[in-house]
Parts: C-alpha cells; sequence; structure tokens
C-alpha cells in the first residue's frame, strides 16, 4: 500500500515525524509521497523525503496560496524538481470554493506550473474543488505533453469523474469515502474508476475516516490508518484488498516512476 498523500509538513507532525513514518511502515506501507502545497513546504517535504527511506515528494504550490506565486517562486520549484525525490509537480489546481487566492491568481499560478511540468517531463498532482470546468479547460491542452497527472483528493460528481478519466487521470481517493455524511455518493461511484486508474491517501493528518473502530483517540489521520480505508474501498468495489493494493502499488511506479 502507497499512501500517495501524506502532509508530513503540517503543524500536527511536527513533534513525531519519525514516529509517524515508523508507524506507517509497521501498519503495512510501501512507500508514502509527502504533499508540498507552498515553496517552504515544498523545501520542507523534500528534506523529510530525503531522510526517510521509501518516501518522496512533490513540489508546487497549491491555489490557496496562488497569490504567492513569482517568477522567483518558479525558479525555486524548477531546482527542487531537480532532487531524485521530487517525482511531481504540485498540488496545483483549482480552488473556487474558498477562493483564498483569487480565480485569477489560481489560473495564473496553475497555468504555469503545467508548463513548468512539461518542461520538466514531469507527471502533476493536482486538486480540484468546484472548479471542473475551468480545471480541465486549462489542463487538457497539456495532457499529451506531461507522464500523466493524479486528481488528487477526488469529491466531485459522476460527470466529473467520468470526464477526468476519458482524459487519462488517476484518481486520488481518501478516508472521505468512509463518512457516511458526505461520502456516500463517491462510494457509490467506486465502481467506476478502474484499476488501472486507482490511487489510495491518507490526506493525512486531515479526513480522519468516521467509520475507524476503535475509534482512535486522536482526530490527527495518520498514513497507518490507509490499510483501513484500502479495506472500505475494496469491500465497497467486491474486491480483495491484497490484490487491490498490488494494482494501486503499480499505478504508483507508473507514474510517479518509483521504486519501492
Amino acid at each position: 500500500m502507497f499512501d500517495i498523500g501524506v502532509n508530513l509538513t503540517s503543524s500536527q507532525f511536527a513533534r513525531d515525524h519519525d514516529a509517524v513514518v515508523e508507524r506507517a511502515f509497521a501498519a503495512g506501507l510501501s512507500g508514502m509521497l509527502l504533499t508540498g502545497t507552498n515553496l517552504h513546504e515544498s523545501e520542507r517535504a523534500l528534506t523529510l523525503a530525503q531522510r526517510h527511506a521509501r518516501c518522496w515528494s512533490t513540489a508546487g504550490v497549491h491555489p490557496h496560496d496562488s497569490s504567492r506565486w513569482t517568477r522567483e517562486t518558479e525558479q525555486r520549484v524548477r531546482m527542487l524538481a531537480q532532487a531524485p525525490e521530487v517525482v511531481a509537480i504540485g498540488e496545483c489546481g483549482l480552488d473556487f470554493n474558498r477562493n483564498f487566492s483569487t480565480p485569477q491568481e489560481q489560473e495564473a499560478a496553475f497555468s504555469a506550473q503545467l508548463a513548468l511540468a512539461a518542461e520538466c517531463g514531469m507527471p502533476v498532482f493536482l486538486h480540484c474543488r468546484d472548479a471542473h470546468e475551468r480545471f480541465m479547460a486549462l489542463l487538457s491542452p497539456w495532457l499529451d505533453k506531461l507522464p500523466g497527472g493524479v486528481l488528487h483528493c477526488f469529491t466531485g460528481h459522476r460527470d466529473e469523474l467520468q470526464d477526468c478519466l476519458r482524459h487519462g487521470l488517476y484518481i486520488g481517493i481518501t478516508g472521505w469515502v468512509c463518512d457516511e455524511r458526505r461520502g456516500l455518493a463517491l462510494r457509490d461511484m467506486l465502481p467506476l474508476i478502474p484499476a488501472n486508474r486507482l490511487m489510495v491517501e491518507t490526506d493525512a493528518p486531515y479526513l480522519l475516516p468516521r467509520d475507524m473502530m476503535p475509534k482512535p483517540s486522536s482526530r490527527r489521520n495518520e498514513p497507518a490508518y490507509l490499510a483501513h480505508i484500502m479495506a472500505r474501498i475494496a469491500h465497497w468495489r467486491g474486491e480483495d484488498a491484497q490484490w487491490l493494493s498490488r494494482e494501486t502499488d503499480n499505478n504508483v511506479r507508473s507514474l510517479f516512476g518509483v521504486a519501492f
């Protein structure tokens, strides 16, 4: 089981990075991708990936931080991308739900990162919330110039899922699908995702699965809980969890080119 979305740079992990990683691998993880969400966090994610075996990282700027995208930021992300541990550009995309950066700033930063990924020959680690039409309009012209991409933490509608699959994207599923309040529609869509297009993630420390029993004493999610998410996804898809784990690991190898 490879966790493609771990926010190990979060302040919630500041005191126990090593213990969190140790618990994850003890729980059966095969590897982790540490998410870079702005320049500083991308630099920290790389440092942590260099520190821990079977960990890699992304480098990029989340739509929330798009107002901070500058030419200097672009150059520094380009330099980060040269490190062997950095295997994708992102987290990048559009988020019109909160608009912490303006739509115009988001579109400019997203387009610049797509161009950078194409220049570097790297896949993209994508974010989209309440922005599918514009997201695909900006992304589509670049897809034949990129090795591929994964739409991380997918929570969209059925037609959006099918559109992403038609464009060849991988789909990242989190513990959101374990939430009986807001994850039922996504749960119903799980069988629509071909096994060779599925990836799994915790998005730790966020999105603690609500159906874990016994419930963890802390609300902080951890990559060690990926086994629970994998088991539930496999159950709802009608598949064997070990088989699905091997399939999703192969998808990670195909997209990110990592060996684990």
